[in-house]
């Protein structure tokens, strides 16, 4: 009987020891507590799963830059090329730079390329011409255009009553731009006598010939005469005259932006996120130091001449406007320009034109 009732203390004592987590057996040999064992296999586990997510990360974004690499991209000499410059530098795109649009437009429908920068009303006509088969992701400048004059005197559009006007661009862009400006001004067409060049080397030997002209040229025209003649002046920003005469009403002037087809979007949504990420830095990068970038935009043809590079760039109103920002500020100049001449965008785009990254 004795020795049935130690068995039991023996079997009661155990049950208990397995209850409380006992660190020694029943024979007084060692034992690893559960609770030990069940924290280092958490720990091990969370380790090497946190490991692997962070090499996974790794991988998607390789896989992402190598996307964003291939782009094949298409932009035009001048301003609207020059918040690319770092982009093209360090290879983060497949670049092709052309003289005008026009080279650019068939690249783009013929799925040559995936994305272009081009002008504000282009953007527009290639949406109607393809149904909606190309949208826009950013605005990559602004107004470009100034007004030089050997008179110094002139600082206003009010101050061009009377005068002649030389520029180039009939029928397009900057004559819409500039009749936009006489109109705010409460001024029309018939109290400034407008004369229109075939290029802007025309304009800059006009107003150089004559006291009282003025000339309308974009950048990097409007720095170049400057420099070849210290007697003319940039007496007008219009974009600056734009805002004023506007009272911000209509936003910025827009001279180019970035359009991408709709089913790069769809198909390659992280590539260009990562593009506009990169486009915002190059601009940022080419207006924080022009000097710096300058011989960049120059080797790549971008402008012909570092040292115009270096004056034309802080003129060149260089951005890179996305979502609301973008859709705000070429709506306004896209409705200013269809009221001025319908045909000049051939109808007003409606909300899936602008691209607003959810």
């Amino acid at each position: 009987m004795k020795k049935f009732s130690r068995a039991c203390a023996a079997i009661l004592l155990a049950v208990v020891l397995v209850m409380c987590g006992c660190a020694a057996s029943i024979d007084g040999s060692e034992e690893v507590k559960p609770e030990e064992t069940s924290t280092d296999a958490r720990v091990a586990a969370d380790t090497d799963a946190t490991d692997s997510d962070e090499e996974a990360t790794v991988v998607d974004e390789k896989a992402v830059a190598a996307e964003a690499d291939s782009l094949r991209i298409g932009s035009m000499k001048g301003p609207t090329s020059i918040g690319l410059a770092s982009m093209m530098q360090k290879e983060q795109g497949d670049f092709t730079v052309v003289a005008a649009a026009d080279e650019l437009t068939p690249l783009l429908l013929q799925d040559e390329l995936d994305i272009a920068l081009v002008p504000a009303n282009v953007a527009a006509l290639l949406y109607q011409k393809t149904e909606g088969a190309i949208r826009v992701i950013d605005v990559n400048t602004l107004g470009v255009l100034y007004g030089v004059s050997l008179d110094e005197s002139v600082s206003s559009i009010e101050d061009l009553r009377g005068r002649t006007v030389y520029m180039t661009g009939k029928g397009a862009v900057p004559e819409y731009t500039f009749v936009a400006l006489l109109g705010a001004a409460g001024m029309s067409t018939d109290e400034v006598t407008v004369e229109f060049c075939s290029e802007p080397a025309e304009v800059a030997a006009q107003v150089s010939q004559n006291a009282t002209a003025v000339g309308i040229l974009p950048q990097p025209y409007a720095t170049a005469i400057s420099v070849q003649n210290p007697d003319v002046h940039t007496v007008l920003d219009l974009n600056k005259a734009w805002v004023e005469l506007t009272d911000g009403e209509l936003g910025d002037i827009v001279t180019g932006v970035t359009v991408a087809k709709a089913s790069t979007l769809e198909e390659h949504p992280d590539a260009i996120a990562l593009f506009l990420e990169r486009h915002g830095e190059s601009a940022a990068a080419a207006n924080a130091d022009p000097a710096a970038i300058a011989p960049v935009v120059a080797e790549l043809g971008i402008i012909d001449n570092e040292a115009l590079a270096q004056k034309a760039i802080p003129q060149c109103n260089v951005v890179c406007l996305v979502g609301e920002p973008m859709r705000e500020a070429l709506s306004g100049y896209l409705e200013n320009l269809y009221a001025q001449n319908p045909e000049s965008i051939g109808a007003l785009p409606d909300e899936d034109f602008y691209f607003i990254a959810q």
